[in-house]
C-alpha cells in the first residue's frame, strides 16, 4: 500500500488528502446536521403539544370544555380520567377508547411516547404526550398526539439532499483543487525541467527562482547555491588535475633524459645524485597528493588517542645546519591532534621556512588562556600581506623566491591548513620579529595537560 501511494504524483496525493479530509468533515457535519434537525423537530412537536394541552387544561378547569375539542392541524386530542376512560375528544380522535394503554399513559406523563398511527387510522407514527389538568389526585389528563409524518419527510429530504449535493460539491472542489495545486507546483516543475538541462559543463547554469518568497523560492536559491559550490569544486578539480600533470611532467621528463643518458654512456656519481633527487621530489609530490586525498575524503576524523605532546615532537626538528632551526620555547601540554599529524605540520612549516630563510628559523610552542600556539618564524624575505591567503591554495607559488628550483611544489601550506582545520584549529601568517615570515598555528579549544 505504501509503495502504491508513493508512486502517485504529488499533485494527486495532495488532492486526495485534501478531498479525503473534506469528505470526513462533510460526513461529520452531515451527521451533526441530521441529529440537530431531528432534535429540533421533536422539540417543536413537543412544544406545540404542550401549548395545546395547556389550552385544553384551562377549558377543563373553567368547565367550558367543548365537544368535540377544537384542534389545529393534524394533531389529535383526548381528555381521559385517571382510569383511562375518554371524557372528550377532538373530531379526529377516538371518543370510545383511549389512545394509550395504562402503561403508555403512565410513561407519557413523564416523557413523550411513540405509538402506531393505525390507532387513529393513520400511516405515520404518533408522538403522544399526557398532561394532567391539575395537581389534584384523579384530575383529568389531556392526551395530545402529533403525527411525525412531516418530521420523517424532513429527514428523508435532508438525506437525499446531502447524498446528491455533497458528491457534486466534492467533484467541483476536486477539479478546483487539481488546477490550484497544479498552479502552485508549476515552479517546482520549472525547477525540475531546468535541473534536467544542467550538464555540469558551464559556469552560468542556474535554476529559475520564482518571484515569490515562499519555500519553493528558498529551494531554488539553495539549489543555485549548491550549483555554485559544485562549479567551484569542479574548477578546483580541473585546476588540481592540471597542476598535478604540470608538476609531474618536469620530473618525469628529467628522469627519462637521465635514464637515457645513463643507458647510453653509463652513470656517474653526479648523475646518480641528480636521479635520486628527482626521485625524492617525485615521491614527495605523490606523498603530498595522497595526504590531500585522504583529507578530502575524511571529513570527521576520530579524536586523537593519545593527543600529541609538542614537548616531545618539536626538539627533534632543531638543527645547526644552515639555515639553523632553534627550538627556543616549548610549554608542557597536549594538542588535539595525533603525533603523526603534528610531525607533518611542523615538518611542512619548517621546510617552507628553511627554503626562504637567510640564516635562522625559530620554532616555539606556548600555552595561552584559550588554547595553544605553535609558531615558526624565519628571517627571510617574508610574504606580502596581499598574498598571504593565496599561498594556502594548492600548487600556489609566488613570483619571488618560490619556484621549483627551491624544492617546493606548493602543497605544504595547503596540507598544514587542512590538517589543522579538521582538528578545530587555524593557521595565520604575519611578520616575524626577524623581518621574515611568521606562521602561527592556533588551537583555541581546551586540551589536556
Amino acid at each position: 500500500m505504501t509503495g502504491w501511494w508513493e508512486r502517485r504524483s504529488l499533485r494527486w496525493r495532495l488532492m486526495t488528502i485534501g478531498l479525503l479530509g473534506l469528505a470526513i468533515v462533510q460526513a461529520v457535519g452531515s451527521v451533526a446536521l441530521y441529529v440537530a434537525l431531528s432534535v429540533a423537530s421533536r422539540h417543536d412537536l413537543d412544544r406545540r403539544a404542550a401549548a395545546t394541552a395547556e389550552q385544553v387544561s384551562e377549558l377543563v378547569a373553567s368547565g367550558r370544555l367543548p365537544d368535540p375539542i377544537p384542534v389545529t392541524g393534524a394533531e389529535s386530542v383526548q381528555v381521559v380520567d385517571a382510569r383511562g376512560r375518554v371524557l372528550s375528544a377532538s373530531a379526529n380522535g377516538d371518543r370510545l377508547a383511549s389512545l394509550l394503554t395504562p402503561d403508555e399513559l403512565s410513561r407519557a406523563r413523564r416523557t413523550p411516547v411513540t405509538v402506531p398511527g393505525s390507532r387513529l387510522g393513520l400511516t405515520s407514527s404518533l408522538r403522544v404526550t399526557a398532561t394532567p389538568t391539575s395537581d389534584r389526585a384523579g384530575a383529568p389528563i389531556v392526551v395530545v398526539a402529533e403525527p411525525v409524518a412531516d418530521l420523517a419527510r424532513s429527514r428523508h429530504l435532508l438525506i437525499v439532499t446531502l447524498l446528491v449535493s455533497y458528491p457534486l460539491l466534492l467533484l467541483v472542489l476536486g477539479l478546483i483543487a487539481y488546477r490550484v495545486i497544479g498552479a502552485a507546483l508549476r515552479p517546482v516543475e520549472a525547477l525540475r525541467s531546468a535541473a534536467e538541462r544542467v550538464s555540469g559543463s558551464g559556469h552560468d547554469e542556474r535554476l529559475p527562482e520564482p518571484p515569490s518568497r515562499d519555500e519553493i523560492s528558498a529551494l531554488a536559491v539553495t539549489l543555485n547555491s549548491m550549483l555554485d559550490r559544485l562549479a567551484a569544486a569542479r574548477d578546483r578539480e580541473r585546476s588540481f588535475v592540471a597542476n598535478v600533470a604540470h608538476e609531474l611532467r618536469s620530473p618525469l621528463a628529467s628522469l627519462r633524459v637521465q635514464v637515457d643518458v645513463n643507458r647510453r654512456h653509463g652513470a656517474t656519481e653526479e648523475d646518480q645524485a641528480d636521479l635520486a633527487a628527482e626521485l625524492d621530489r617525485l615521491s614527495a609530490l605523490v606523498d603530498d597528493l595522497l595526504v590531500l586525498a585522504r583529507l578530502d575524503a575524511d571529513e570527521a576524523p576520530p579524536p586523537p588517542d593519545p593527543p600529541a605532546e609538542p614537548a616531545s615532537v618539536l626538539p627533534g626538528f632543531a638543527t645547526d645546519e644552515p639555515p639553523r632551526v632553534d627550538v627556543s620555547e616549548v610549554d608542557a601540554g597536549t594538542l588535539p591532534i595525533t603525533r603523526l599529524e603534528l610531525e607533518r605540520v611542523v615538518a611542512n612549516l619548517v621546510d617552507n621556512a628553511r627554503r626562504h630563510a637567510r640564516s635562522r628559523v625559530e620554532l616555539t610552542f606556548r600555552r595561552t588562556t584559550d588554547g595553544g600556539v605553535l609558531a615558526v618564524a624565519d628571517d627571510g624575505a617574508g610574504i606580502p600581506a596581499a598574498d598571504r591567503d593565496r599561498v594556502f591554495d594548492r600548487f600556489a607559488r609566488l613570483d619571488e623566491a618560490r619556484d621549483r628550483d627551491s624544492g617546493g611544489i606548493g602543497l605544504g601550506l595547503a596540507i598544514v591548513r587542512e590538517l589543522v582545520r579538521r582538528r578545530g584549529g587555524d593557521i595565520r601568517l604575519g611578520d616575524s620579529s626577524y623581518g621574515g615570515l611568521l606562521a602561527e598555528v592556533r588551537f583555541p579549544q581546551d586540551y589536556g595537560r
